[in-house]
């Protein structure tokens, strides 16, 4: 289900967003009426906005949107699309309306099982915007797992490590967390963490996973979530042990409160 502008949307509404598919959103996992980081996922809206349309967002609008279709006990995964539905294909120079679409789905609470990640070349068309075009993004998840494995993780034309298809990626260095410094989408998840523990940002090649002890996967939706493998490369400590780390990471976040939606 969902609404556009406080109003639920219809097919004519959503024709530019199916076909044309220019926009920004931000995904929040809403827990009893609360969001971990909604400030930094306010904060995500009107940057991206700026971005893409050229134009200031109403951060109090968008969260009383949000909160029209948040369910007030339990959890659900609420998405928050920004489009303008009358953009010309052929135009989008004008494209200067933006509107906010608001949609809700169930969230499952069980803690997902560790990743199987194959590392794919690939960097997102403007990699610090969270845009709606995620055919690519898809296709290599696809691909990853038709080859056997859960998802994929990008590596850039140096050999870099930057992030997966939909979530950033940390490591475990002797109990130290290792965040990529290749270009990547500033996950909202991923600035917690680093409010929450000791980190350093370096550049990580495949070629240096062996040398880890565990790697860990993290976004709104999922929280953190542990990496078992990537490619070849299994990390010996992805339960238990040096991954600790990955665990003590899990519950900082979990034990974060959330701002009231």
């Amino acid at each position: 289900m969902g609404e556009l502008n406080g109003v639920p949307v219809g097919v004519r509404e959503l024709q530019a967003l199916a076909l044309v598919n220019y926009g920004h959103f931000t995904t929040m996992r809403v827990e009893d009426g609360r969001v971990k980081g909604l400030a930094l996922h306010l904060e995500r809206l009107r940057r991206d906005c700026r971005t893409l349309f050229g134009a200031e967002l109403d951060g109090e609008r968008v969260r009383a949107l949000a909160r029209r279709m948040a369910p007030g006990r339990g959890a659900a995964t609420v998405r928050v699309t920004v489009f303008d539905p009358g953009l010309d294909l052929g135009r989008p120079v004008a494209a200067g309306d933006p509107q906010v679409l608001v949609t809700v789905r169930a969230t499952d609470g069980a803690q997902p099982p560790p990743l199987r990640v194959r590392s794919t070349r690939y960097v997102r068309d403007v990699p610090e915007v969270k845009s709606v075009g995620l055919f690519a993004g898809l296709h290599h998840r696809r691909q990853a797992q038709l080859h056997g494995f859960d998802d994929a993780l990008f590596v850039d034309a140096g050999e870099a490590v930057s992030e997966g298809a939909t979530w950033n990626v940390g490591f475990v260095d002797g109990g130290r967390v290792v965040w990529p410094d290749a270009e990547c989408l500033d996950g909202v998840t991923m600035r917690l963490l680093k409010q929450l523990h000791p980190y350093e940002s370096r550049r990580v090649r495949p070629a240096d996973v062996a040398g880890f002890e565990a790697a860990f996967a993290t976004n709104a939706a999922m929280g953190v979530r542990a990496v078992r493998a990537v490619d070849a490369v299994e990390l010996p400590g992805f339960e238990g042990g040096a991954a600790s780390v990955v665990g003590v990471l899990r519950d900082a976040y979990a034990a974060l409160p959330g701002d009231p939606l």
